[in-house]
């Protein structure tokens, strides 16, 4: 089963990766928002509000302690 996505540009946006404007599309994918280059394949994925209110930002893992 494939989903289609509604690809649409940004306006004025200016790619973080190779500086190139008119270049950033947004897409929805899996519930998940998506920012892709067109002119040199840089992506970035917002994750859901949900997700992002169950990581736990003010805690630093340094490890997994396996006893």
């Amino acid at each position: 089963m494939s989903e289609k996505t509604r690809k649409r540009f940004i306006a004025g946006a200016v790619c973080p990766e190779c500086q190139a404007m008119d270049t950033l599309m947004v897409f929805m994918q899996h519930n998940v928002e998506h920012v892709e280059c067109v002119s040199c394949g840089y992506s970035k994925a917002k994750p859901d509000d949900k997700v992002e209110a169950a990581t736990r930002s003010s805690e630093n893992v340094i490890g997994v302690f396996k006893p």
